[in-house]
């Protein structure tokens, strides 16, 4: 079953057992991604992977509103943002332990001949694609850096 199939899904359910959130956080999925299938010249249908990628967005801006709101201190809308975000997680592969990017981002540093920050960027461009919806792309930029600051 698609991701579409499965958003489909449990906004029925949703809709039946009258969880207003859930149904909202849900339609809100939906429409970004019916607005990004239609945007461009010719309407498509996405990829999974694609779907991915606009759920790891939604689940970025809610964490970034959640910052804010903090130092805002409006209490009332980081509860709102982090039961938002709670939803949109359940639609992300599990997310990668601190040790497993550590991992990763070793490979990608031998892979591309790293030897500082100034490899930053070569080391992102080989690393992200493999971990794209699987870790949060600040803590894989930290990870790299810290990796990368040690290795000069």
């Amino acid at each position: 079953m698609g991701m579409k199939d499965k958003l489909a899904q449990d906004l029925k359910r949703a809709l039946r057992a009258g969880d207003t959130q859930r149904k909202s956080v849900i339609r809100m999925l939906l429409a970004a991604i019916t607005n990004e299938e239609k945007a461009g010249k010719s309407e498509r249908e996405l990829t999974e992977e694609e779907i991915l990628g606009i759920v790891s967005r939604q689940v970025k801006q809610r964490k970034e509103s959640i910052e804010a709101y903090e130092k805002g201190g409006r209490q009332d809308l980081v509860e709102e943002e982090t039961a938002q975000l709670s939803i949109l997680l359940e639609y992300l592969p599990e997310q990668m332990s601190r040790g497993e990017i550590v991992a990763a981002a070793s490979q990608a540093i031998s892979e591309v001949s790293a030897t500082g920050p100034k490899d930053m960027g070569q080391v992102m461009r080989c690393l992200m694609p493999r971990l794209k919806g699987r870790a949060d792309g600040r803590t894989v930029n930290q990870v790299v850096r810290e990796l990368l600051a040690g290795g000069s």
